[in-house]
């Protein structure tokens, strides 16, 4: 069983213990075919979620520097792009322990942070999402192909309750 369907395995029984609510928000924000878009291989992307979909390095029009640190804070922790915008988040770890970046709708990152505390030596990995060790870098090539608010957050146990947690506006184009 690989990873992604580890992951959804996972979430599938997170979703029967909290209920249908749950399961709406999920289903809502969860992977889905995109032929035709940029962003992976054949031009095609794999996954499609409420807040974008993985984008081309070729297609980056700016890199966004953002730091993690030990006080549960990501500098800066607000961001602002515009709807087709594609963008390289570089994040460095300044602190001493594991921090992680993860993209998301706030009832994604609610569930998922549920779903590590449950589990928190469970080891996954997203297109959405980059795991920095202490003193290192990390980073993301991402295109907000949607207009909305949504969320960034570290979801390692104690972190996301500790207030880790940062806002993402995507405008529609001019």
């Amino acid at each position: 069983m690989n990873l992604q369907t580890q992951r959804r395995a996972l979430l599938g029984a997170l979703v029967a213990a909290a209920g249908a609510p749950a399961a709406t928000a999920l289903a809502a924000t969860g992977p889905a075919s995109r032929a035709g878009a940029p962003g992976s291989r054949g031009e095609t992307p794999s996954e499609s979620y409420a807040w974008g979909e993985p984008g081309s390095p070729k297609a980056v029009t700016r890199t966004i520097e953002i730091a993690m640190s030990d006080t549960m804070r990501f500098t800066p922790d607000s961001l602002a792009f515009t709807r087709g915008e594609t963008v390289r988040l570089r994040v460095r770890n300044r602190g001493k322990v594991m921090h992680e970046l993860v993209l998301g709708t706030q009832a994604e990152l609610d569930a998922h942070a549920a779903l590590m505390r449950k589990f928190p030596g469970m080891k996954h990995h997203e297109s959405y999402m980059v795991h920095v060790a202490p003193g290192r870098s990390g980073e993301i090539v991402w295109t907000f192909s949607r207009a909305g608010r949504f969320r960034f957050a570290c979801l390692i146990a104690g972190h996301y309750s500790a207030g880790m947690v940062g806002d993402i506006e995507v405008s529609e184009r001019r």
